[in-house]
């Protein structure tokens, strides 16, 4: 039997759970299915074939769920942080216990590469337990003194909040969110996407198993503009974390509005990687390669527009060309795999009119632009590189969120800037350049809430992510998701019998 059959024997077993019982939302630690019975079918977009039948909450899932968080606030905001941080570490440590079966059902749910979700539940633990070490500081603030006063700073659980996570990698990406909720005291409403639902079942019965309190995480399945929008609305959740497109980041804003939501959004991105002739080309190439077709270029920090130099324009577009067609593509539990199938056939029907796109405007596909003939069928797109564009075009402006590539060239530092600059998004940026003044002057002025110089996407979990314009508000990643999760108050002490005004005495 060769690994990839081992695989595939296995995946069958982990789904078979899944299949025979199907999806049903966990609220205040019960399984339960949508109020009214209601349900939809997740599909493996490797053969299209069904996966589970998964509960399709509304209002009703959504409103006993918010509820169930809030009746568990009080003792888990109360927790002393020490042993708030022993439990996240036994969740990262379950986690770790089952990351095959994760990897395994990720894979199959979502048509990502093994030898990438391989990591993304190891990834998961190292979240829990990054802000797990936390959890006991998260309360810490600052003593400010001033003449005959102080001041004490400290931090409080804003109280329930939702976390709606997009379905590109879900387990991962619920942790990332997740993980600094409860750290710093708060329980949680989590909609996952709907085309990935499976492995944030997963998570929630790994938490509880390890311990974590009834009520604390409540998991409701269901469509954006039913149980997403309840909860955006719901007046009990105090905050929503978003991961997803632009788009629905500004409905969330608006539904949000009326019960003053605090929003965070992590949101689309149209990210350039910039190569200066005096790069290190072969590297630059590597990661240029590496931040488009990895993840199946649905990822937010994906480096879909090329910016090179006019002077290397050619040699390096070649050099990324040939890269590209030497990707594999293929079934995501293959180890030799590179691309899987894209995540369901309405993402595929979107990435390849994308491409049409492209060849109308006049752009050159110098490899893939197609749709690949995969194993079993299902959304196989061949990664694709298109040259000869300009950023005026479509493939240049708008995020296509798959592996599809728009090389452009540029004249000089000034040129390369006004490109870079010259979209609606601002999540990230990739720089390749020897020379350390320019790498300075570039990115202090480069539009973006994150950027690396020669370099791909290397996440050192302490650093703030997130994005500028319209890929996001706010930022993740160490103390910085402490400033969304809680809320900051100040007392201030007399220490001295200050002159109090008297009025009417």
């Amino acid at each position: 039997m060769s690994k990839h059959q081992e695989n595939m024997a296995k995946a069958a077993t982990y789904l078979a759970r899944f299949k025979e019982k199907g999806v049903l939302n966990r609220i205040a630690g019960e399984d339960l299915p949508a109020e009214g019975g209601a349900t939809f079918e997740t599909i493996s977009p490797v053969d299209l074939a069904p996966l589970a039948t998964v509960a399709k909450g509304t209002a009703a899932d959504i409103d006993r769920a918010a509820k169930a968080a809030r009746a568990a606030f009080a003792d888990w905001a109360a927790m002393p942080g020490g042993t708030r941080k022993k439990l996240m570490h036994k969740i990262a440590d379950a986690i770790v216990a089952r990351a095959e079966e994760i990897a395994f059902v990720e894979c199959m749910d979502t048509g990502q590469s093994l030898r990438f979700m391989a990591k993304a539940a190891l990834r998961g633990a190292e979240n829990f337990r990054f802000f797990a070490d936390r959890a006991p500081e998260a309360r810490d603030g600052r003593t400010l003194r001033a003449e005959g006063q102080v001041n004490m700073t400290t931090r409080m659980p804003i109280g329930p909040v939702g976390i709606i996570t997009p379905w590109n990698t879900p387990f991962m990406l619920s942790t990332w969110k997740i993980a600094p909720a409860l750290a710093a005291g708060c329980t949680i409403v989590h909609k996952p996407a709907e085309f990935s639902p499976l492995t944030a079942r997963l998570l929630v019965e790994i938490a509880e198993d390890a311990g974590l309190p009834r009520g604390v995480w409540n998991l409701v399945n269901g469509f954006g503009e039913d149980a997403g929008k309840a909860l955006t609305e719901h007046p009990l959740i105090k905050a929503i974390g978003f991961v997803g497109e632009s788009r629905t980041g500004s409905m969330i804003m608006k539904q949000g509005a009326d019960t003053l939501k605090r929003v965070h959004f992590e949101l689309g991105g149209k990210n350039p990687v910039i190569v200066f002739a005096d790069a290190d080309l072969e590297r630059a190439a590597d990661a240029a390669v590496f931040m488009i077709y990895s993840l199946n270029g649905e990822r937010c920090t994906s480096s879909s527009r090329l910016l090179v130099e006019e002077s290397i324009y050619d040699r390096f577009t070649a050099l990324v060309a040939e890269k590209a067609k030497r990707i594999k593509v293929g079934h995501p539990l293959d180890p030799e795999t590179i691309v899987g199938p894209l995540i369901h056939p309405v993402h595929e029907k979107k990435v390849l009119e994308y491409i049409a796109i492209g060849r109308s405007e006049g752009a050159t596909v110098a490899a893939g632009g197609e749709k690949f003939d995969g194993p079993g069928g299902g959304c196989y797109v061949a990664p694709t590189l298109f040259t000869g564009a300009n950023n005026g075009m479509r493939i240049a402006q708008e995020e296509i969120f798959g592996p599809v590539l728009t090389a452009i060239p540029f004249k000089d530092e000034a040129e390369a800037l006004a490109l870079a600059n010259d979209v609606q998004y601002g999540l990230t940026g990739y720089l390749w350049t020897s020379d350390v003044t320019r790498a300075f002057r570039f990115t202090d002025r480069l539009d973006a809430g994150m950027i690396w110089v020669n370099s791909e996407n290397v996440r050192h979990l302490p650093t703030p992510f997130g994005g500028v314009k319209n890929s996001g508000i706010g930022r993740d990643g160490g103390d910085w998701s402490f400033d969304f999760y809680m809320e900051t108050k100040n007392i201030a002490f007399a220490t001295s019998a200050h002159a109090i005004p008297k009025l009417g005495g």
